[in-house]
């Protein structure tokens, strides 16, 4: 059932008792799509994953602004299914450090196949994580799997990984927007992380982002993106 607000405005709708605004979309021309399309590709097609990190400081407000876009994602029944923990404390920071890496020697010695290592060589990366300590701040994003009430109940979750994932993706580009720069990082198990951290346990690790400035110089692969006509298929 729908029912306008009692002025008639058509500032917000009941539906089926709950409020909806109204929202005007953004009407602009097939020209400036085009462009604004492009420039955006151009600029998010700078964005690189970084693994030379400064020390310099982010501010604590630049973290949560980064935080607070990542929580404008869609979320399956708007359950927002995550949670950003931002470290910037140099002592755990260590920890997460220490125990990253002994899971990735473990990885590299007996995890990964001989094949999966050679995917990775042009990349560059081992089993040691110096950037855990080196940026200044580690965000790790942890899904929830259910919700846990003040009286302890539970609640469902829905589209957990595809909410959190989009979230992520959300954060990457807020960082980069930022004039920071980022790695994904997911040492596997990543159980350690909640243990560290304290979490509770309706949360799991799910990706861990290490945030700051580029040091100078920073090199990163010299690697190339796939072409449009090897990630899409146009039915029209």
């Amino acid at each position: 059932m729908i029912e306008n607000d009692k002025m008639g405005s058509m500032d917000f709708i009941t539906l089926n008792g709950y409020k909806h605004n109204f929202f005007e979309s953004q009407r602009i021309s097939e020209e400036e799509a085009k462009q604004r399309s492009q420039s955006f590709y151009n600029w998010l097609d700078s964005r690189r994953s970084v693994r030379d990190f400064s020390d310099q400081n982010v501010p604590k407000e630049v973290i949560e602004n980064l935080i607070k876009s990542a929580s404008t994602a869609p979320s399956g029944a708007h359950k927002q299914p995550w949670i950003f923990c931002a470290i910037s404390n140099a002592k755990l920071k260590c920890e997460i450090r220490i125990a990253a890496e002994k899971e990735e020697k473990i990885s590299y010695e007996s995890r990964m196949s001989e094949r999966w290592k050679q995917d990775l060589a042009p990349l560059g990366t081992d089993m040691n994580k110096p950037f855990l300590e080196r940026a200044p701040w580690l965000i790790i994003a942890f899904k929830k799997i259910y919700e846990i009430d003040e009286n302890g109940s539970k609640h469902n979750n829905y589209y957990v990984n595809e909410s959190i994932g989009i979230a992520c993706g959300m954060l990457i580009s807020a960082i980069h927007n930022a004039g920071l720069v980022t790695l994904t990082h997911t040492p596997s198990p990543m159980n350690f992380l909640a243990s560290i951290l304290n979490r509770p346990s309706n949360e799991r690790a799910f990706l861990l982002l290490p945030v700051g400035y580029a040091e100078q110089p920073a090199y990163v692969p010299d690697i190339e993106r796939k072409e449009l006509s090897n990630v899409s298929f146009f039915y029209e």
